[in-house]
């Protein structure tokens, strides 16, 4: 997904809601910070997960789903989607909606899509631990995106086991090595 087709969800997913803001979850909400520039690991996404901002009963993230959903005319019409969520969808640090980056441009038509910080983002990508998700988060490593010390800062931040504490910084080490390996590596190759 680019940015500008993010920017036509918010501004859709606005109008059909009848509200002026919404949060993006989910690997996309990297636009935020990110406009450009990134590997394309990280924007092969052809969905955005979208919280209501205000939606006690779930009725709103359902409407995302039926008019913005996959299958969806939206999504025939124009090969991306949105998938309507609660705040349960993904574990973030405490205050993440402290540092929640705006999209809101012409495009977006007055629509403000909050997205996640990418440190956050990675936090919750890295604790949900599916293939695609741990291929996101390296992708972001190695692009030199996020820091490692604000990640397992985070984390620590985050309600999560023990147990899943410890997997998620050690996968944090190996993809920051895995990058520091790359970056010498190429300096020797010139």
């Amino acid at each position: 997904m680019r940015r500008d087709e993010l920017e036509h969800i918010i501004r859709a997913a606005g109008a059909i809601l009848g509200d002026r803001e919404v949060i993006v979850l989910g690997s996309q909400a990297i636009l935020g910070r990110f406009p450009s520039g990134l590997p394309p690991e990280a924007t092969e996404s052809m969905e955005a997960y979208l919280l209501p901002v205000n939606d006690p009963d779930g009725k709103k993230a359902d409407l995302i789903d039926g008019t913005l959903g996959e299958g969806s005319m939206f999504h025939d019409t124009f090969g991306i989607y949105a998938h309507g969520v609660d705040e349960t969808t993904a574990r973030l640090p405490d205050g993440w909606r402290d540092r929640l980056i705006p999209v809101e441009n012409a495009n977006t038509m007055g629509i403000t899509g909050y997205c996640l910080e990418p440190h956050d983002l990675l936090v919750s990508k890295y604790l949900a631990g599916r293939p695609k998700d741990l291929e996101f988060c390296s992708a972001v490593v190695r692009a030199g995106l996020v820091s490692e010390r604000t990640l397992l800062d985070r984390l620590r931040r985050t309600a999560c086991t023990q147990e899943e504490m410890a997997r998620v910084a050690v996968t944090i080490r190996r993809h920051f090595a895995e990058r520091e390996k790359r970056v010498r590596d190429q300096g020797m190759s010139r």
